[in-house]
């Protein structure tokens, strides 16, 4: 069992940055390949990044690449989003999620997904 809290959300203005972070639990973390995904309102889930066990391999949204950097910490069970230059269409509550996963593997579908944290809000205004 693992479990997910995210931090660091909050209200920006378009152009700004925020950074998102996952505590995890338990002494399994780097066995789980990581993602982050979001929801705005009245839409879908979707995928945004995700980062193998070991964050050697990354993916990227088409819509998040260049603006945003996934990375991990195994040693402190964090997995965080450095997100730059936000946008307005960026503003959705943004999830982490964990994946038992082999080494090097990347997941972008919400099924492949083990365990969600709570979610944080961010906000981008204009």
């Amino acid at each position: 069992q693992v479990q997910l809290v995210e931090s660091g959300g909050g209200s920006v203005q378009a152009g700004g940055s925020l950074r998102l972070s996952c505590a995890a639990s338990g002494r399994t973390f780097g066995s789980y390949a990581m993602g982050w995904f979001r929801q705005a309102p009245g839409k879908e889930r979707e995928f945004a990044a995700a980062i193998s066990r070991g964050g050697g391999s990354t993916y990227y949204a088409d819509s998040v690449k260049g603006r945003f950097t996934i990375s991990r910490d195994n040693d402190k069970n964090t997995v965080s989003l450095q997100m730059n230059s936000l946008k307005l269409e960026d503003t959705a509550v943004y999830y982490c999620a964990a994946a038992r996963a082999s080494r090097y593997a990347i997941y972008i579908s919400a099924d492949e997904y083990d365990y969600w944290g709570q979610g944080t809000q961010v906000t981008v205004s204009s």
